[in-house]
């Protein structure tokens, strides 16, 4: 708690200094005689130097399809498939995904000259049609960017994410790191909370996610809860979320089998299954992930079984002791056999879409006496401590963290320091 009490007294400070503004320049303003247009260059091209299309990709719709469509006879497609191949697929394009046609301005000919598709924010595929056919992939740079939020919660997290302008999957995030402390389905009016999180962006302003939260500060019926990242498995990866005293949020459970994955569907009797279409107990809880993701064992245990069935295809399910089991299904495929002792955060398999599942994903199920609960609803055992070595770099690690997240202010508080100032 000494930490926080440095770390206020540090903004009070900070607060009283005052803001410093800008001396004024007067920018001299030049008459310029502009000999030559510029370049306008985009995705490779000088768009000076052609006319755009800008088109939706239809139901039906094909690479062949749409050159033919546009002036592009079978004979000229093919060559161009033929110099493409094993760079761009263009096999499957996505119903509603935009792409551009550039048709040159020196040419009599109307036919395009490049088709320029965008299947994501992330990247895009450029392939030049006439004269030197080429095809490329180009990925966009990714800027990653430390943020902070602050609200008061009215009727729920997900509004005051959204009504405050945030990224609302942050209320996803927040949920998972105070998954086993808080249940954010009976948050009070007046709860209140403060992050400082990073998210990543493409061309500066649209953001292609969330990455992580640094640190949080959650108020719920008056009392404050610390959350701050620390790896603790700099091997296997493993990050948890301990508070100010250095005691793990977490229990003797991790929370999740998959890293850098979203809760997609939880633990629900009444839930209505798209793959069933009506009403069927959901037993476990889903996490969505890219096909390929690694899933780990979320406690110490032994391989109790490593099978497929309709259902659940690939799956292994894991006894942890004479109380506790896992289970994980759907993988794409399995690593561990059965009777194979597992530790924590070991890899037993990879994210799939084996069995009955309409996305990729690993549906995680716990058991407890031979029953299938809800794991975020049990008073599970307490994670064990950090060592004393490890105590001493998470103190140092959130120092300056600490003070940044002190000097986070919700709505009243800015209202008072600027009255004070």
């Amino acid at each position: 708690m000494r930490i926080h009490l440095f770390s206020l007294i540090l903004c009070l400070g900070l607060l009283g200094c005052g803001n410093k503004t800008k001396p004024h320049v007067e920018e001299e303003k030049e008459a310029q005689t502009v000999a030559e247009i510029e370049p306008d260059m985009r995705y490779g091209f000088d768009f000076n130097q052609y006319t755009a299309k800008q088109l939706k990709i239809k139901r039906g719709d094909t690479f062949g399809a749409i050159l033919e469509r546009n002036g592009i006879d079978y004979p000229q497609v093919y060559e161009v498939l033929q110099k493409i191949k094993g760079k761009v697929s263009v096999r499957k394009l996505q119903l509603g995904k935009p792409y551009t046609l550039l048709y040159s301005k020196n040419d009599s000919v109307s036919t395009p000259k490049a088709f320029i598709y965008h299947p994501d924010a992330l990247g895009y595929s450029v392939i030049q049609l006439s004269d030197s056919i080429y095809g490329k992939q180009v990925k966009k740079p990714i800027r990653t960017v430390e943020l902070q939020a602050t609200g008061t919660i009215q009727s729920s997290l997900y509004e005051t994410m959204q009504n405050s302008g945030y990224n609302v999957n942050l209320t996803y995030f927040l949920s998972d790191v105070y998954a086993w402390t808080i249940d954010f389905t009976r948050l009070d009016k007046g709860d209140r909370f403060k992050v400082i999180y990073t998210e990543k962006f493409v061309d500066d302003s649209i953001s292609v996610g969330i990455e992580k939260i640094k640190a949080a500060y959650f108020e719920h019926r008056g009392k404050g809860l610390y959350a701050y990242e620390f790896q603790t498995d700099s091997i296997k990866g493993i990050v948890d979320y301990f508070d100010d005293n250095a005691k793990n949020l977490r229990r003797a459970f991790l929370k999740s089998p998959v890293k850098f994955s979203r809760i997609s569907s939880r633990y629900n009797l009444k839930r209505r299954i798209a793959y069933y279409g009506r009403v069927k107990p959901h037993k476990g809880t889903d996490y969505a992930a890219p096909v390929g993701t690694p899933i780990m064992a979320t406690a110490n245990g032994r391989v109790e079984k490593a099978s497929y069935t309709r259902g659940n295809g690939n799956y292994v399910k894991v006894k942890h002791n004479g109380t506790y089991s896992t289970q994980y299904l759907h993988m794409k495929r399995r690593k561990v056999k059965v009777g194979q002792y597992v530790k924590q955060g070991d890899v037993i398999g990879w994210v799939g879409m084996t069995g009955n599942t309409s996305g990729p994903h690993v549906c995680y199920r716990f058991w407890k006496k031979g029953r299938q609960v809800d794991p975020f609803k049990q008073k599970l055992p307490e994670a064990k401590p950090i060592s004393k070595e490890l105590k001493k770099q998470f103190f140092t690690h959130i120092e300056p963290i600490s003070i940044e997240l002190e000097c986070l202010l919700f709505e009243k508080e800015k209202t008072s320091s600027l009255a004070m100032n």
